[in-house]
């Protein structure tokens, strides 16, 4: 199935093109690692907490864990949401879920003794893309995190290896698209989040067809897409990075 450009349905945009990116490291100041990342109007705040110890389960083995959690604000969506106080929904689960297996795709091991990094993803607007942003700007908060353990001499090195990325992709209008808004995304025939990491390789990869089937031509147009809209985002995290 070939990738169309097409600009007139997109307030011109392209079919292959990822919506305005930012990513503002160090804007929570007591945060270990923090970035502020934006899909266009999808904000997202990271923050990489470190703190002693590790859960029973890992404890006596000199390695650390790393963790996620998600959250989105009461107006970060165009009606307030209820505050998940009691009990995490099933979405926000499997969201953090991923936003941790992914970010823990940063390290080939966890030898940075027992100290547990905590992240924390707080949506502050959200318009499609929250998860594939989430674990886009937490990457570059963690790799912060770590530096800033490395510095204070808590671990001779980092640990990370690679940074990761994500991005949505999806069938609107019988057409590829690549990062979804909110509008594009609920009308997606098939919807589609990638995670892949510096190295060029696939972390995760969830698809479904929202409204039908797709066949592998689609499969791999939509994969096509991820990769080239994950290149990008990367280059963004090193320019980010190299800011340090």
């Amino acid at each position: 199935m070939p990738v169309e450009s097409r600009t007139t349905i997109r307030e011109g945009r392209a079919s292959d093109a990822l919506r305005p990116l930012a990513l503002e490291r160090g804007v929570a100041e007591y945060a270990e690692g923090s970035c502020l990342v934006s899909f266009g109007k999808t904000r997202v705040l990271c923050t990489a907490s470190v703190e002693p110890g590790v859960p029973g389960w890992r404890k006596g083995r000199g390695e650390g864990w790393i963790t996620a959690e998600y959250a989105m604000l009461p107006r970060a969506t165009r009606t307030r949401t209820p505050r998940e106080r009691a009990q995490l929904g099933g979405r926000t689960q499997e969201i953090q879920r991923l936003i941790g297996r992914s970010i823990r795709a940063m390290l080939d091991d966890f030898r940075f003794g027992e100290h547990t990094l905590r992240v924390d993803c707080d949506v502050l607007q959200a318009d499609g893309g929250t998860r594939t942003a989430a674990i886009t700007g937490a990457a570059v908060a963690v790799a912060d995190a770590f530096d800033a353990m490395s510095s204070a001499g808590v671990i001779p090195v980092s640990p990370v290896k690679r940074l990761v990325a994500a991005v949505s992709v999806g069938v609107v209008d019988g057409a590829p698209m690549l990062d979804l808004d909110y509008d594009e995304d609920v009308r997606a025939a098939v919807d589609m989040n990638v995670v892949m990491s510096g190295e060029g390789r696939f972390v995760e990869v969830q698809g479904t067809g929202e409204h039908g089937t797709f066949d592998r031509a689609e499969l791999d147009a939509l994969l096509d897409l991820a990769v080239s809209g994950i290149q990008q985002l990367q280059d963004a995290q090193r320019t980010a990075r190299a800011g340090t």
